[in-house]
């Protein structure tokens, strides 16, 4: 696989804290450095709620993408959602992100989960098209909501 996957641990800390920061700019998503930092870290340390993984070379990857773990009656046991995925501007469009989300969902089935789930911006018809490409399909009765505590 080009686009590598490695499982990122502590000392991938402050790489990622980059990456994290560049989406967030882009996104519109405001939240300071301790936040992100204390938001990563546990995910980094193995706690059994998600993990992330870096994208690409370990010592400059191309992007990384988040994952937490649940658990779902409707489909039948553990599920995941993708609570982010990122890809440097400079190797968009080359795959990345749909090799990506073509093999990691495998390896997730063969370690017990059940479905994988994501969401995605009403406006961004492209990264719709990208995650239908690679499997995921909108469910059209149901919509995500939150509520920050």
């Amino acid at each position: 696989m080009s686009a590598a996957l490695k499982l990122a641990r502590p000392e991938d800390l402050d790489r990622l804290m980059g990456l994290v920061a560049a989406f967030h700019a882009e996104s519109g998503i405001e939240q300071d450095p301790d936040q992100r930092r204390n938001a990563l870290a546990p995910l980094l340390e193995g706690i059994p709620h998600g993990c992330v993984y870096l994208i690409g070379p370990g010592r400059a990857p191309l992007g990384y993408i988040v994952l937490t773990f649940g658990w779902s009656v409707e489909f039948g046991g553990m599920d995941g959602f993708v609570d982010e995925i990122y890809i440097r501007p400079a190797v968009r469009g080359r795959g990345i992100a749909t090799e990506v989300l073509l093999a990691l969902p495998k390896a997730l089935a063969g370690a017990g989960l059940t479905a994988l789930h994501l969401e995605v911006d009403r406006a961004k018809v492209a990264t719709q098209n990208l995650y239908a490409r690679t499997g995921f399909k909108p469910r059209e009765r149901y919509m995500l909501m939150s509520k920050p505590l």
